[in-house]
Formats: C-alpha cells, sequence, structure tokens
C-alpha cells in the first residue's frame, strides 16, 4: 500500500478535526470541499467529501465526491468552517477498510 505523503496527510487530518474547508485540484478541476472521512479502501488513500464549490465533472453541486488522494495538488486549508457531519446518501460511499479519521 502506497503511503500519503506526510504534509497531505496532516493537512486532511487538522481540516477533519477543525471541520475545515479545502480546496485543492482534481481532475484539472478546481474544488472546495467539507472533508468528512478519509481512509484506505483496497489499498488506496480516499477522501470522502461533500464539495460546495468549485468545478465537477461529474453532477451538479453541492454533491458527494469521494477522491483519491495520488489525483489530489495543491491542497491547502480555507479559512471557512463547517458545522459538521452530514446525513450520507448511501452506505457505500462511506465504507472503508481503514477509516484515518472522520469528522465528529
Amino acid at each position: 500500500m502506497a503511503m500519503v505523503e506526510e504534509h497531505m496527510d496532516e493537512l486532511i487530518r487538522t481540516a477533519i478535526g477543525n471541520k475545515q474547508l479545502v480546496e485543492f485540484t482534481y481532475g484539472g478541476r478546481r474544488r472546495v470541499a467539507e472533508p468528512h472521512v478519509y481512509g484506505v479502501l483496497r489499498g488506496k488513500y480516499q477522501l470522502l467529501t461533500y464539495q460546495v464549490g468549485g468545478e465537477s465533472s461529474s453532477g451538479g453541486l453541492p454533491n458527494w465526491r469521494r477522491v483519491d488522494l495520488s489525483g489530489i495538488s495543491g491542497l491547502r486549508l480555507l479559512d471557512e468552517h463547517f458545522p459538521g457531519p452530514r446525513p450520507s446518501p448511501s452506505g457505500r460511499q462511506s465504507k472503508f477498510d481503514t477509516v484515518l479519521a472522520v469528522v465528529e
């Protein structure tokens, strides 16, 4: 299993712990999202987000998005916070082999 860069790991854990919005580029598109679950699925580090801004190639916003950390660039924390967990539309989106951090 490939390890995630230490700096990115730290930023994600901080964002989840502080309920802080993040901005990053994924698939060539800028995204603004609430990070909800950080974990590993089938050997890949992933982040389940509720995307609230930026661009998406897979439908309207806001909406749930699951992203592979290997595809994220330019991750940064924003000053804006979100209130906490949101109801997930289906259990399949939040399924991970290992959960590393989750919004409480």
